[in-house]
């Protein structure tokens, strides 16, 4: 894990602990040609090495029904904004 990552996961685990909360450690592996398992068991290694232990691990590659089933409720109750614009168009 890259040491400004270990750092920012270590203030992160640490706020969790003191305000009696959870740590989830979360992977954002929807990229499916770039994302491999063993990225993630690399950084939990690591992480695991600095003492700490996510309450949670969370891989929103598995989350694609809940977000499905989200993006309908919102299309029910017409509160969705279907977005047509081009990257260039919204300036991204």
């Amino acid at each position: 894990i890259h040491i400004g990552n270990a750092r920012t996961a270590l203030f992160n685990w640490l706020f969790a602990m003191n305000n009696k909360g959870r740590f989830i450690q979360r992977f954002d592996d929807t990229d499916i040609a770039r994302s491999k398992q063993e990225y993630a068991d690399s950084i939990l290694y690591d992480l695991h090495w600095l003492g700490i232990f996510p309450d949670v691990t969370e891989y929103q590659s598995r989350r694609f029904d809940i977000y499905d089933a989200a993006v309908e409720r919102l299309k029910a109750a017409r509160v969705l904004y279907a977005c047509y614009e081009t990257p260039e168009e919204l300036d991204l």
